[in-house]
């Protein structure tokens, strides 16, 4: 059953969760996850969205070489630099913590029970920046719906740098749609749910325009 979590609390208490147990999710759970996914916004309410589901091991280990491959690409080769404990707070957030949870996910992604691939129709070869404003804001619904579900996840990308095509390909996606990440979904194996650490708000928010502040109360 669902757990009723208060609006506000859901929303501040639902970090990534990069640790999951490969414990099915019930097709009926999935269901309302996905339908409050299409819920969310879209821009025109246009839905040129679709959604695809994974849970075919197989495929989802083909996925998960090419994340794997995209990690080491880009974070595994500085393995030793990102876990130096003096990196902790460092600027660009990216803590030993933070880099040992990312790193587990790399190598046990296939693990998760469930993959979404969310999708635009008639983008596959867009460069307007906007466009995945047309789905981010749902991909959201669909972590905060698994959050009252108890189920963790966490919107990523690294397979698009070495396998997109194949991936595109191995989910049978029209030529015109554009895989805009990939969501693995699961029962958090290990972790919390808990407030993610963030600047403080004043720090990061202008009034008028940049630069301009305003007292707290």
């Amino acid at each position: 059953m669902a757990e009723h979590v208060d609006l506000l609390e859901g929303l501040r208490t639902t970090p990534a969760r990069r640790y999951l147990a490969e414990t099915p999710i019930p097709d009926d759970v999935l269901w309302e996850l996905l339908d409050t996914a299409v819920r969310g916004p879209s821009g025109g309410n246009r839905q040129t969205w679709g959604w695809v589901v994974v849970t075919d091991p197989t495929v989802k280990a083909r996925i998960a070489e090419h994340y794997q491959q995209g990690w080491e690409k880009v974070y595994g080769v500085r393995r030793e630099e990102l876990l130096d404990p003096a990196r902790d707070g460092a600027a660009d957030g990216l803590s030993p913590a933070s880099f040992r949870a990312a790193d587990h996910l790399a190598y046990h992604l296939a693990e998760a029970p469930v993959f979404v691939v969310p999708v635009l129709r008639n983008g596959a070869d867009s460069t307007d920046k906007r466009f995945g404003a047309s789905i981010y804001g749902a991909v959201q619904q669909l972590l905060l719906g698994a959050r009252a579900h108890g189920i963790g996840g966490v919107l990523t990308s690294l397979h698009l740098l070495t396998g997109e095509r194949e991936v595109d390909e191995l989910l049978g996606l029209p030529d015109d749609a554009a895989t805009m990440g990939l969501v693995p979904l699961g029962y958090p194996a290990r972790g919390r749910w808990s407030t993610p650490r963030r600047q403080p708000v004043e720090q990061v928010v202008h009034w008028e325009r940049w630069g301009g502040n305003r007292a707290r109360d």
